[in-house]
């Protein structure tokens, strides 16, 4: 059976256990570095990034995240897991990951008062409805490197859905709503992976 880990030291990863139990897979949280070994996909949920990214560090999670990445293991990182995916940061902190090639920045669309829905057609996702997207104190991709394919979009163009091989980030909390295409989606990419 697949299973897709949770990443369980701060944030909606609760959340994403709903989810994935909804469509049939198994969820463990992750929260000590050696679970790393026994899961076929990592969600980073939304949260905190500082403060994900600090327990990151604490719990000796960068160099295994970064080894697994390079060997393939399936990552997505919804709203602050998008940061900490990221190359580089608009504001310089906190220090992300390095492991997806897009510049992010944090809290793009303003304070937890400014958060809105939005319909959104994303590429791979079927279904005859747009995916309403949920964006709270959301990051936006300002750049994206040659390897990075934009799935999804804003009316104003900007890049709220990337994938760079089997490493994928969205702005938005798909672990808000009821609607289960994307976590379907991520599914798709964990079982077409040569990992494992």
């Amino acid at each position: 059976m697949t299973s897709i880990g949770v990443l369980a030291i701060q944030g909606d990863f609760l959340e994403h256990r709903r989810m994935l139990g909804d469509i049939g897979v198994d969820s463990p949280e992750i929260r000590l570095p050696w679970q790393l070994n026994s899961i076929d996909g990592l969600i980073i949920p939304g949260g905190e990034s500082t403060t994900i990214v600090q327990l990151i560090d604490i719990y000796d999670f960068r160099t295994p995240l970064a080894e697994k990445a390079k060997d393939g293991l399936p990552m997505w990182g919804t709203c602050a897991g998008m940061i900490v995916l990221a190359k580089s940061l608009s504001d310089h902190r906190p220090e992300p990951l390095q492991l997806m090639d897009i510049d992010v920045s944090r809290n793009a669309f303003g304070r937890q008062v400014d958060s809105f829905e939005a319909g959104l057609d994303i590429e791979g996702i079927k279904g005859d409805d747009p995916y309403v997207a949920v964006f709270i104190r959301a990051p936006v991709v300002d750049r994206v490197g040659s390897g990075v394919e934009i799935l999804a979009e804003l009316d104003d163009g900007r890049p709220v859905a990337v994938r760079q091989n089997a490493l994928l980030a969205t702005s938005f909390h798909p672990e808000l709503t009821q609607d289960t295409r994307i976590h379907e989606f991520f599914l798709k990419m964990v079982e077409n992976t040569s990992y494992r």
